[in-house]
């Protein structure tokens, strides 16, 4: 995507629009509008229109012919979205899996590994320890900058 591409998505796809987005991206299926406002708490289902139209013309959702409902047809990489990663219906921020990968070596070097207490071991052990503390920090809060 070029940059222009990605400064005028990012304006566009924020606030409200960016709640949606966010919705129909996690959900992985198609919406209807009284969906989309029951599960963002909106006013009216016209508020939950206005955002999906907002997306369709970005050229993010379609509208279908039959039934009305609102699919996502296109993935955008922007913003908080270029640290997760979607699972299913579940997105996580890529510093968990690196979190959780340090974690389990992490522990495992101490209960399997650790012998006794040395220089080289204690450096292993501190290293070790900010390594993960920091991973889990990033992930925590890339997690609290997700829209809900």
């Amino acid at each position: 995507m070029r940059e222009e591409d990605e400064a005028e998505f990012d304006y566009k796809l924020r606030g409200k629009a960016w709640k949606v987005y966010w919705l129909l991206l996690k959900n992985g299926r198609p919406m209807s509008v009284r969906e989309v406002e029951r599960a963002l708490r909106f006013s009216s289902p016209s508020v939950a229109h206005h955002h999906l139209e907002q997306l369709r013309q970005l050229g993010l959702v379609q509208r279908q012919q039959i039934g009305g409902n609102y699919t996502l047809v296109s993935e955008v990489k922007i913003g908080v979205l270029r640290h997760f990663v979607k699972l299913g219906r579940l997105m996580f921020p890529r510093y968990f899996f690196y979190a959780l990968f340090s974690s389990i070596f992490y522990i495992a070097y101490l209960t399997i590994l650790l012998q006794d207490i040395t220089r080289e071991n204690l450096f292993i052990i501190s290293f070790g320890a900010i390594v993960t503390i920091i991973f889990w920090y990033e992930a925590i809060r890339f997690w609290r900058l997700k829209p809900f």
